[in-house]
Formats: C-alpha cells, sequence, structure tokens
C-alpha cells in the first residue's frame, strides 16, 4: 500500500481573529523548545460505509468544522516570529492535505509498520510554515486516518489534545458547544528573576549508532499482573498504569545499562509533568500552551548492593517525585521549570549517570475525538528523532503502548529483558 496525495491547501479561520489578539507572546517554557519540535498524533477510525455523496458531505464537515475551530485556537492559523518571540496570529491558515491509500485501513492495522509515517506530514520547520498541519488520508475501504502535527512552540500534548477533541466536537454537535481555551499564558505567572536556563548537552549519538523506534505492547491484563507485583502495604493507593509500566521500563532499561557497563549505575527517570492541576490558584479550565515540566527520579546505584531494585521501590520514587510537586504557586511556575530541567541537563553531563527520558499522553482524551462517525480505533505518535519513550493509551483504554526510541543495540537488548518479554508483546 502507498499513499497517494492528492490536495494541499491552508485552512483560515472561519472569522477574523480580533486586532487585540493578533500577537500572541511566547512564555519563558514555550521558549525552551525549537520550532522545528513538532509531536504528532495519528487517529485511525474504522470502515464505515458510505456513498460517494456521504463521502464528500463529510470530507466538507471536516473542513468547514476545521475552520471554525480555528477561530477559538487561532494561534494555530498564525505564523512563528522568531526574532520577538511571538506569534503572528494572522489568519494564514493551517496547513491541509488530502490523500488516499488503495487498500483497507484493516491491512494497515494488522501491521502498524512504517507506513504510519506516511499519514502525517513532516515536512517544515521554517519560521514562515504553518504552526499545524492536517493531513486526512482516506482507504478503500471507507476508513479514515487524520493525521494531526503542531509545533511544540505553541502547544504542549493536553493543548494538542484539546484542539483536536475541540475539533471533533465542532464537527459533531457544532461550533457553540466548545468550551474556549485560554491563550496567553504570561498574563498568568510573572518573570521576575529567572535563573540561567543550562543548555542541554549534545546527544550522544553518531552515524554508526543512530536511534530505532519500536512500539511495546502492554495489555489490560498484564498492566493488571504488574500492579500486584508493585504493590506495597505502605502505598495509600494503587499503582497507576502509567506508574507500573515507567517503572517496569525503567528497571529493564537499568539492567541493559548493567551488560553494557559491567556495573549497576545510577539513574534518572526523566518525567513530564502536567502543571496545570498543581497550580494555586487555579487556572481557567483550558490553558493552551506549554505548561509542563521535566522533573526527575533518582535511583542510587550506591544503596542497592549492585542489584536491580525491586517494582515497588521505583514506583515509591516515581511517587516521591509527584509528592515534591503537588502544589505550584503561580509566582514559581517559570523557575521551577527551568530549575528542573537544569537539574536533568546537569545529569546528562555526569559520565556516570543514565538519564532515561519519558513522556506520558495517558488519560488526555485522544481516544475521545469522535467526529460524528465514531471514536477512533487506534491512536499512534511520530516520535522526535531523540531517546525518548512516549506512553499512550492502548486500544481499549486499559493498556499501554509504549513507544521506545533508543540506541539500535539498545533497543534489541530492551526487548530481550526477561520482565519486557513477560509483559509486553513487541511490534
Amino acid at each position: 500500500m502507498e499513499v497517494q496525495m492528492l490536495s494541499t491547501k491552508l485552512i483560515k479561520p472561519s472569522s477574523p481573529t480580533p486586532s487585540h489578539l493578533r500577537t500572541l507572546k511566547l512564555s519563558p517554557i514555550d521558549q525552551l523548545f525549537t520550532y522545528t519540535a513538532k509531536p504528532s498524533a495519528i487517529y485511525y477510525y474504522s470502515a464505515e460505509s458510505s456513498s460517494r455523496s456521504e463521502d464528500v458531505e463529510r470530507r466538507n464537515r471536516l473542513e468547514t468544522s476545521l475552520s471554525e475551530t480555528l477561530t477559538r485556537f487561532y494561534p494555530l492559523a498564525g505564523r512563528y516570529i522568531k526574532d520577538s518571540h511571538s506569534v503572528d496570529c494572522n489568519d494564514e491558515g493551517a496547513e491541509y492535505l488530502e490523500a488516499k491509500v488503495e487498500g483497507q485501513l484493516s491491512q494497515l492495522l494488522s501491521r502498524r509498520d512504517e507506513m504510519i509515517y506516511q499519514l502525517v506530514h513532516l515536512s517544515g520547520g521554517q519560521s514562515t510554515s504553518p504552526i499545524a498541519s492536517i493531513q486526512i488520508t482516506r482507504f478503500d475501504c471507507g476508513g479514515l486516518v487524520i493525521g494531526v502535527r503542531i509545533h511544540h512552540i505553541v502547544t504542549d500534548g493536553f493543548s494538542a489534545a484539546s484542539f483536536v477533541s475541540s475539533w471533533a466536537t465542532a464537527s459533531r454537535e457544532g461550533i457553540g458547544k466548545l468550551i474556549f481555551p485560554t491563550f496567553g499564558l504570561t498574563s498568568f505567572f510573572p518573570e521576575n528573576d529567572l535563573p540561567m536556563l543550562k543548555p542541554m548537552p549534545p546527544p550522544k549519538i553518531s552515524e554508526t549508532n543512530k536511534v530505532v523506534t519500536r512500539r511495546l505492547v502492554f495489555d489490560g491484563a498484564k498492566i493488571s499482573s504488574l500492579k500486584a507485583r508493585a504493590h506495597d502495604p505502605s502505598f495509600q493507593r494503587e499503582p497507576s498504569r502509567v506508574e507500573v509500566v515507567t517503572a517496569l521500563m525503567w528497571r529493564a532499561l537499568m539492567g541493559v545499562s548493567k551488560a553494557k557497563h559491567g556495573r549497576l549505575r545510577t539513574s534518572l527517570a526523566s518525567l513530564i509533568m502536567n502543571l496545570r492541576p498543581k497550580i494555586v490558584p487555579p487556572l481557567p479550565p483550558m490553558c493552551c500552551g506549554n505548561l509542563i515540566a521535566r522533573v526527575k527520579a533518582r535511583f542510587m546505584a550506591d544503596d542497592s548492593n549492585g542489584e536491580l531494585p525491586d517494582l515497588k521501590d521505583l514506583v515509591g520514587l516515581l511517587r516521591d517525585v509527584t509528592k515534591s510537586n503537588a502544589s505550584v504557586p503561580r509566582e514559581d511556575v517559570y523557575s521551577m521549570v527551568i530549575r528542573s530541567r537544569n537539574e536533568v541537563h546537569e545529569a546528562m553531563e555526569e559520565e556516570e549517570v543514565d538519564v532515561f527520558k519519558f513522556t506520558s499522553w495517558s488519560r488526555l482524551p485522544f481516544y475521545e475525538a469522535d467526529f460524528g462517525w465514531g471514536k477512533p480505533v487506534w491512536v499512534s505518535h511520530i516520535h522526535f528523532p531523540e531517546e525518548n519513550i512516549y506512553l499512550l493509551d492502548g486500544e481499549g483504554g486499559d493498556g499501554i503502548d509504549a513507544w521506545v526510541t533508543l540506541k539500535e543495540q539498545d533497543v534489541l537488548q530492551l526487548q530481550q529483558d526477561g520482565d519486557i518479554l513477560a509483559f509486553t508483546s513487541s511490534v
């Protein structure tokens, strides 16, 4: 099967952005991201028998509702202005591509191979390029795939998921049902006396040791077994899906490092934390932009006598991070984000410390995006070419898909770990 591109155009907001919203100043957190970083989510909708006229109506509804939604998410139709660290909300539009595949969606879903990289537009990165790119791919069977790619300098995972959910609601029920998003985070947080950001060390990846990506699937039954194994009487609540999967992956990666270096090393699990529910006083319900921090849990090798830690011990370390950041005053948000990022960068410079990066999109409403023909049967992710582990909800809602991007040799060793073999299926 091949993806055949049919058309490319710009979708503009259905009504002009008011003049007082024309310039969106990016926050210090937004500015931590480069304009080339473009997180992606791909939504797969199963076959639906429809006539040609119904197919045309569905395509028209997608375009119309997108145009209406962009009036609320107006920065996504603008252009990034690098020199002023801002977005010109000029209504030039979001990129909109249509494509088709002569084949069945079920064929793709049975393989879930490299073809998924053709289902979202990967080019762009210049300041003049659109901030948001959307690709609609139709299959012969009536199945539909929606690939969404938005520049990180404007949105984090929460904001991107909120945009797609709003677009789906507008398509299904009308624009009047949408909650108004809030942009302009700089108005909520003071920027006084911010610490200096330390640059991230260059990646330790060479031309002969490039990264590859593999998907590890944790189904609901295996996660239930993991929760039982990771439980400790001292825990006030049962470990979550993300906690046990992160702990298992962290432990397995420690094993890969131990095999490579001949000894157990100190390591960090570097985690992305959504700050919205932690900020006091609370923010409006749909604050869009980047409101995330990269925090860390540290395992000290000297405390373990050279043995890999128990799963429950790692869950405890992960919970300690959550507890220590349970509440963040508004006036401390920027400094907390920069400080925590600096701590991770410092650890990455240490020769005897391993840093494993995790990003969880679990519990974000990706699987709630019903455009009027049902919810997606699967949601996938396109990775950055850097070492990281993305966790997404799996099919059915009770599993986890772990998208693992590491050096090729490390991935091969990870896939042979006893716990990984026992608790996952590899794709």
